[in-house]
């Protein structure tokens, strides 16, 4: 799994968007006006942040040590960064990019969510 494909998933979402707000090598999925999936690169490799609970978020640092790890520049509790090395297999990162984008729709207010459905 590696960044185009992450963005190609999220973009297939309803209500997402690309943008570039903090550097123009670092591409940012949003639904709506919230980030879901902020894309860059740890340990010189390519990474994502991804929205998770924070049961999911331990599991998931359990799961893959290294891989996975505290979200990187963001809450540490409910983001982490997946680093896209291919020890974290791609149906589970796809998995957590959804599970990521979910979240943040379930916290739109009810007029920004009507319209994502099929989600």
């Amino acid at each position: 799994m590696n960044h185009e494909q992450i963005i190609e998933i999220g973009l297939s979402y309803y209500g997402t968007s690309l943008r570039y707000p903090f550097d123009p090598h670092m591409p940012v999925l949003y639904v709506r006006n919230k980030m879901f999936a902020l894309l860059g690169n740890q340990q010189g490799k390519e990474s994502v942040n991804l929205k998770t609970s924070p049961e999911e978020a331990w599991l998931q640092r359990e799961s893959y040590p290294g891989s996975v790890i505290p979200g990187y520049h963001m809450n540490k509790k409910h983001w982490n960064t997946v680093i896209l090395d291919g020890s974290v297999p791609d149906d589970v990162i796809v998995t957590m990019l959804r599970e990521s984008y979910q979240l943040v729709v379930a916290k739109l207010p009810n007029s920004e969510r009507q319209g994502l459905i099929g989600m």
